[in-house]
């Protein structure tokens, strides 16, 4: 019996989580592979909207600040437990992506690419300027999650680390799931028609602003799920997360992948995260490296690492 692609990226993904930590030197690294897993959620929301329906958005961050946000607010101001202010912060970041994107899908190409970086830029504004509720530029602290204790009183005594770890790649393997099951979705293929053509999907009864608009509110859930995550499991949150430069990592991250690939968003987040901390013994030509690694990418594989790579073992096989 064989297994199709979609089961098999997923039976990789799990396997990678599972058995990674066999080899890990320290405990460090658990928060290297949870900071990777958090960006690689991101990165998957891009995928559904970029990859999938070929829009660009340059301002995603903002959705990952309000999570994020949230996450910190919604226990002080409102007593919301933290692990609710998570879908709190989704509910928030879903209606705003679906009044933003009205209006702003309308446009196309750098138009649509502008827009949306201008509705970054406000969050960012708002998070920096807002003092009185979130402390402005220097941050504001989060709340405990309060699940670690939980499980300890259920017999299971994890480390901070180790915990997560286990909740981030849990979350990242549901993603990605829910990402492939969208793909191979009579939703997921009105999108790729849309990505392919607009003109010859309406042509077939495909409803163009409402198929751009499902892909924009759904990567914004995603960006809103890995801001909370990051928040809480630093227990920290600044306004970078909604910044400028977060929401061109994450584009960045599905371009090296592969932008329209979900085995993509991981690798490409790998590489973003896992680099610098490789480097750091270069640290001084840290950015050259970086850049020069990217650019290397982009000119012999202009399609992404996983599609490139797979497209040359197919041929291989042929």
């Amino acid at each position: 019996m064989t297994i199709s692609a979609k089961y098999r990226t997923l039976i990789v993904l799990a396997l990678i989580i599972a058995l990674a930590p066999l080899f890990f030197p320290s405990a460090y690294y658990f928060r290297v592979g949870s900071t990777l897993f958090v960006n690689a959620i991101a990165v998957m929301g891009i995928v559904i909207l970029t990859g999938y329906a070929g829009q660009i958005s340059l301002g995603h961050a903002g959705f990952a600040g309000i999570g994020g946000y949230t996450c910190a607010l919604a226990p002080v101001y409102w007593n919301v437990p933290p692990a609710l202010a998570i879908v709190l912060g989704m509910l928030f970041s879903g209606v705003l992506a679906w009044l933003v994107g009205r209006p702003i899908l309308r446009l196309k190409g750098y138009y649509l690419g502008v827009a949306s970086l201008g509705f970054g830029i406000l969050i960012g504004m708002t998070l920096n300027n807002e003092r009185h509720l979130t402390k402005g530029p220097d941050g504001i602290s989060v709340p405990d999650l309060g699940l670690r204790s939980l499980l300890k009183d259920w017999g299971l005594n994890l480390s901070n680390g180790e915990f997560w770890y286990a909740a981030t790649g849990v979350t990242l393997l549901t993603g990605a799931w829910l990402a492939q099951n969208i793909r191979h979705s009579p939703t997921g293929r009105a999108l790729r028609a849309v990505h392919g053509s607009e003109v010859a999907a309406s042509t077939v009864g495909v409803d163009i602003a409402a198929a751009k608009l499902r892909a924009f509110v759904v990567s914004a859930l995603y960006a809103s799920v890995s801001g909370s995550l990051l928040a809480l499991q630093n227990r920290f949150i600044t306004p970078d997360a909604a910044s400028f430069m977060h929401s061109i990592e994450m584009v960045t991250m599905a371009v090296l992948g592969g932008v329209g690939s979900v085995a993509g968003a991981v690798v490409g987040a790998g590489i973003l995260t896992l680099l610098p901390q490789i480097l750091t013994i270069f640290a001084e030509y840290q950015a050259i490296i970086l850049g020069l690694t990217m650019m290397t990418v982009m000119i012999f594989l202009p399609q992404g690492l996983i599609p490139s790579v797979l497209r040359i073992f197919r041929g291989r096989r042929k």
